[in-house]
């Protein structure tokens, strides 16, 4: 197929350390355009890293009609303005998580793609890994027998102040931050949404954005419940387990996996407890095909936005619990 062309939407530490090298390597993908609101780190940026075209605004690059498709690494709090302005302007979106900072504007996101019939999606990258396909695949097949139980623990361990996870302007603390995650892989095993959400959160004295949260998310009828704790001023931990009536599956290293070794996720039945290797595998590399591939064929985006503003809905949950101290529904 013709590469799918592509503009990044920010100079960010995130895209130059995690994703510029595998989408630089796809067939499927071509990094057209890099932008930045100064124009000479624009540039600078474009020629370190190989990109044929440098932006001094992101509205010049979402002018460009040599452009399909936005890759949006930007702080929390612009997600929604700049995702939008991307939509109206016909390009594709592949939005950095969370993707919004509420419900109610990934809602408008999510309205805005489909009235411009664009994809539009959360990154979560983790969902391409083999790994956690293999997971997926453990779980569908009944070995571990319905899910009872999801427990996540994700953290690290960030004191700088002008970090933008630090600056609760631009939409940083533990569970924007890496709570969506636990939110995300909870509601993914799970198979269906939480009714309800209650939270635990505490805030930094300083920079005033919770440093350490944990929920417990309850799945009504379905019978399942997960609970996670997550930290940015905590010794860095990843651990995800989701026990079944019949068995388990652990994974070490659920979110940030190593690009060039195999992962490993344990199942354990009555029969004892497996080892499986899986990869290796570069997920950001994975996540860009897919994406790239369903732009191309005109096909849904491989996760939909609808999956982003539901993830959006629990947090909402999650931050009214943390000022009501009680359990809140999380639709409605």
């Amino acid at each position: 197929m013709e590469a799918v062309k592509w503009g990044v939407l920010s100079i960010s530490g995130h895209y130059a350390l995690r994703v510029h090298l595998p989408l630089s390597r796809l067939s499927e993908a071509s990094i057209v355009g890099i932008a930045s609101r100064d124009a000479p780190k624009a540039s600078a940026a474009a020629a370190r890293l190989g990109i044929p075209k440098a932006f001094g605004s992101y509205e010049a690059l979402l002018a460009d009609p040599g452009i399909e498709a936005v890759y949006l690494p930007l702080p929390n709090n612009l997600h929604a303005e700049w995702a939008t302005k991307a939509l109206e302007a016909g390009k594709h979106v592949l939005c950095e998580k969370p993707l919004a900072m509420d419900a109610a504007q990934a809602k408008a996101m999510a309205a805005a793609a489909r009235s411009k019939k664009l994809l539009l999606m959360e990154a979560f990258m983790y969902r391409f890994h083999p790994q956690w396909r293999r997971a997926k695949e453990i779980l569908d097949s009944g070995e571990i027998g319905r899910v009872r139980s999801i427990a996540c623990s994700f953290s690290y361990n960030n004191a700088d102040p002008a970090n933008i996870r630090n600056r609760i302007e631009t939409g940083g603390g533990a569970l924007y931050d890496i709570g969506c995650y636990a939110i995300s892989v909870s509601r993914w095993f799970a198979g269906t949404e939480p009714e309800r959400a209650i939270s635990l959160v505490q805030r930094d004295p300083v920079f005033g954005t919770d440093n350490l949260s944990s929920g417990v998310l309850d799945f009504g009828p379905s019978g399942a419940r997960a609970t996670f704790t997550v930290a940015t001023k905590c010794f860095p931990v990843q651990r995800v387990e989701i026990t079944g009536e019949r068995g388990s599956i652990a994974l070490g290293l659920p979110f940030n996996a190593y690009p060039d070794v195999p992962m490993s996720l344990d199942v354990s039945t009555a029969l004892g407890t497996r080892r499986i290797d899986a990869g290796p595998a570069d997920q950001y590399g994975l996540m860009f095909a897919a994406v790239s591939g369903a732009i191309r064929e005109g096909s849904l985006a491989p996760t939909p936005c609808e999956d982003g503003v539901a993830n959006m809905a629990v947090l909402d949950a999650l931050f009214r619990s943390e000022l009501s101290g009680s359990w809140e529904n999380v639709k409605g």
